[in-house]
């Protein structure tokens, strides 16, 4: 493959970063030749900000990999959340439902539109957003005549795809848009049922990913807008760019936002979406070695559903309360030994700029805070560094 403007595609890369004194980290870039030259090459074209031969390639082939008609580069995940919410017509007062168990990135956007989460607990299979939460609260709000959320944010977390199918139906049934955010699923489809062969991102009328450091391909920064939807997609790349109205000069013609990836970040993520077959095999090969190591070991393990294709972006466990100890100890445990395991998030109704937000269910989401941890698994985590890290595990449970 080559760059956009000729060069040859390069393959070798080097090996990842180790953290500080020896850990081993979470996760961290998997950066090599490929990325340098093409990082170069923007460099030296002179397009170093938002237009470029790299920013319209890494478009066009972001779209063509996850199967989508139209997809706009942006300067994060959360703008390129934020952009869809405005495009499905989220403003102020107007509720959005998303998941209560999430990174704050999910749930920001909403915030900024004006509008009111309303936080819906995970189910226990996926730990994503809980179906029938949802649709019972959507049938609710029918019933009762109340108004209906002007959207629905579906989160594939931690590369784990949501149970689309009675999400959807739920949502369809009140006519209800649906922005996924699959800024952890990037290389994620379902592999059964209605969706199968579908990346996540391509299901509800707009997608958006992250490119940020610790994703599965990282720009350094950045996002992307997937949308099947022509009219959607004009509108996205206005946004993204002040809206800015062409060839009329310095006009405007609504609020805008600065939120366009640059050329240099595009070749990075280029490069690295070329190599993205190569890191979703390194993610299921560490996960299965993971799975075969503890099974016998009494913690919950990722979850594997039929019919969803998990990346396992963050390889993360359920550790047991027993005998008096739990998760920030087995944390303590594995720092001591010097590897760099990380708690999952807090739930976002116990945030402080949400504990006002609705809340449905949230004792799934607590749990999942209270006894979860994801442990080192970059695209790059050698044979020797897995066997740390198993060690460690296995020594806290004797």
């Amino acid at each position: 493959m080559s760059s956009p403007t000729g060069a040859p595609a390069g393959e070798a890369h080097a090996p990842g970063a180790r953290g500080p004194e020896g850990t081993i980290p979470l996760a961290v870039p998997n950066i090599g030749e490929l990325e340098r030259r093409y990082v170069l090459e923007a460099v030296e074209s002179g397009f170093v900000s938002s237009v470029g031969p790299f920013v319209s390639e890494f478009e066009r082939r972001f779209a063509e990999r996850v199967g989508s008609k139209h997809a706009i580069a942006c300067a994060t995940g959360t703008a390129a959340i934020h952009v869809g919410l405005v495009l499905l017509g989220v403003g102020r007062d107007d509720d959005v439902v998303c998941s209560d168990f999430t990174f704050v990135g999910s749930v920001n956007p909403i915030a900024y539109c004006g509008a009111r989460p309303v936080l819906v607990d995970s189910e226990t299979t996926t730990w994503n957003l809980d179906p029938a939460l949802l649709a019972a609260e959507l049938d609710r709000r029918a019933a009762a005549g109340e108004r209906q959320p002007a959207a629905v944010e579906i989160v594939h977390v931690l590369g784990q795809p949501a149970d689309m199918e009675p999400l959807m139906d739920a949502c369809d049934g009140h006519g209800i848009p649906v922005l996924e955010d699959a800024a952890e699923s990037l290389g994620a489809t379902w592999t059964g049922g209605r969706y199968a062969g579908r990346h996540t991102g391509t299901v509800g009328r707009i997608g958006c990913f992250s490119f940020n450091g610790n994703k599965i391909a990282t720009t350094g920064g950045g996002g992307m807008i997937v949308t099947d939807d022509d009219d959607l997609a004009a509108r996205a790349r206005h946004l993204t760019t002040q809206a800015k109205v062409p060839d009329v000069g310095y006009l405007h013609d609504e609020v805008g936002y600065n939120y366009r990836l640059t050329n240099i970040a595009a070749g990075l993520g280029l490069a690295q979406l070329e190599r993205l077959d190569e890191f979703v095999a390194a993610k299921h090969r560490i996960a299965a070695r993971y799975d075969e190591s503890f099974r016998d070991l009494p913690l919950v393990l990722p979850p594997r559903v039929a019919g969803l294709g998990a990346t396992y972006w963050l390889y993360s466990v359920l550790v047991p309360e027993a005998d008096g100890r739990g998760r920030d100890d087995f944390l303590d445990h594995l720092h001591r030994h010097g590897v760099g395991a990380r708690a999952l998030w807090r739930p976002l109704h116990a945030q402080p700029p949400f504990m006002g937000a609705p809340v449905l269910g949230g004792a799934v989401g607590e749990g999942l805070f209270a006894r979860g941890l994801s442990l080192p698994c970059a695209t790059e985590l050698t044979g020797p560094d897995q066997d740390r890290v198993i060690a460690a595990v296995r020594s806290f449970f004797g």
